[in-house]
């Protein structure tokens, strides 16, 4: 599939679709091998500074495999101050890429506001993983728009994935 044939409606801004918020906000999903294309993204104090490259070839890679789920996601995952790997939803493999397999419990919120808060924002996603009767073993980012697009709609949101296990 095409990203242009996903459930992904980007035509007010011809970039990022605008998130859902209901349908991403104080979800339970469960992945049994979910196949992700893998890369890696170079950072500066957890400032990442080819994002826009990375998130460029995979694309063109996962377009050419006609790899896209119906539902489109990429997740970050903030490895160290000098890199986070960024994983790409994908429903079928793709030659020549690296793929990797989440599987488990996942718990969703929707947070909004500049990246700054990504600290606070994890600190509050820990308190309601634990409210929800689990422990947070790993926490994702679902940046879901670029900076240009979170400036058109108004306001940045991100989902916090957080892999979790029963208390």
């Amino acid at each position: 599939m095409r990203l242009s044939q996903a459930d992904y409606d980007n035509s007010q801004t011809g970039c990022c679709a605008r998130l859902d918020e209901d349908r991403w906000d104080g979800r339970r999903l469960e992945w049994h091998e979910k196949p992700f294309l893998r890369d890696q993204v170079r950072a500066f104090l957890h400032v990442p500074l080819n994002f826009g490259s990375v998130m460029s070839r995979d694309h063109k890679a996962i377009e050419a495999a006609e790899a896209y789920p119906k539902d489109p996601i990429w997740l970050t995952e903030n490895v160290s101050p000098w890199q986070s790997d960024i994983y790409v939803a994908i429903d079928r493999a793709i030659p020549g890429v690296e793929i990797d397999r989440l599987s488990g419990t996942f718990l969703t919120k929707v947070f909004e506001g500049p990246y700054r808060k990504a600290r606070a924002w994890t600190r509050e996603m820990n308190r309601y993983v634990k409210s929800q009767g689990y422990r947070s073993k790993k926490t994702y980012f679902y940046y879901s728009t670029c900076p240009k697009c979170a400036k058109s709609y108004g306001q940045n949101l991100v989902v916090l994935f957080a892999k979790a296990e029963r208390l």
